[in-house]
C-alpha cells in the first residue's frame, strides 16, 4: 500500500512538472510587430457585474508570455482574475529572456538580470514589455486565460478600458507603451485569445 502511494505521488509530480515546463525557442525575435492600438473615444461600453467598463482603445497584440499571476482577494479580482506580463520585439527573444528573472505581485511587474547587468537598455525593456490586467469578456476567454503559462505565444484582441465601480472605484488603462510606475499597466478586456 505504501509503495502504491509513493508510485502515484511520483507519477503526479512527473505529470505536474511536464505540464508546467516553460516552452523554449531558438534565439531570435519571435514577435517582431508592435501592438496595434486605435482610440475609440468611449463609444463602446459594457456592464460587467457591479462595474461599468468603457472602451478607451481597440487593442490587438501578439506577444510572448513572460510571467502570469492570478488574483483572488484584491479589489478588482472578480473582474480581472489574472495578470499577464508579456513581451514583444527583443523582449520575445529567448536569448534575452534567458538573461532575466520575472516577478509579479500586488498588480506590479518586475524584472532583473540573472547576472551582473541587463541585456537591454531600460528604455528597450520598458517599451517592449507590459504588465496587463486581463478582463475576460466571457467564460471561454476566462478558461483560456487561466491555461496560459510563461513561454506561450499568444494573440489577443479586445479593448483597453476604464472601469468604474461602487464607492468611487476607478481603474484606468495606460494608453502608452513607454510609461512606467503606478498607472502604467494595461487594463485589457480580452474578447479573443489564441495560444500558440
Amino acid at each position: 500500500m505504501k509503495t502504491a502511494i509513493l508510485v502515484l505521488l511520483a507519477i503526479g509530480i512527473v505529470v505536474y512538472s511536464l505540464d508546467t515546463i516553460e516552452p523554449r525557442y531558438p534565439p531570435g525575435i519571435l514577435i517582431p510587430e508592435e501592438p496595434n492600438q486605435q482610440l475609440t473615444n468611449g463609444t463602446r461600453a459594457w456592464k460587467m457585474g457591479q462595474y461599468q467598463v468603457t472602451a478607451l482603445a481597440a487593442y490587438e497584440i501578439r506577444a510572448r508570455v513572460l510571467h502570469t499571476e492570478s488574483y483572488w482577494l484584491d479589489h478588482g479580482a472578480d473582474l480581472s482574475p489574472i495578470d499577464l506580463a508579456v513581451g514583444w520585439g527583443r523582449m520575445s527573444d529567448q536569448s534575452i529572456v534567458d538573461q532575466l528573472e520575472f516577478w509579479q505581485g500586488q498588480r506590479w511587474y518586475r524584472y532583473w538580470p540573472r547576472k551582473s547587468k541587463f541585456p537591454l537598455s531600460a528604455d528597450d525593456m520598458n517599451s517592449h514589455s507590459a504588465n496587463m490586467h486581463m478582463i475576460p469578456a466571457n467564460d471561454g476567454v476566462k478558461r483560456s486565460l487561466k491555461s496560459v503559462m510563461a513561454g506561450n505565444l499568444v494573440e489577443m484582441d479586445g479593448y483597453l478600458v476604464q472601469v468604474d465601480g461602487p464607492d468611487g472605484f476607478t481603474w484606468r488603462s495606460s494608453l502608452s507603451r513607454t510609461d512606467t510606475g503606478a498607472g502604467a499597466c494595461e487594463l485589457f478586456r480580452v474578447e479573443k485569445l489564441t495560444i500558440h
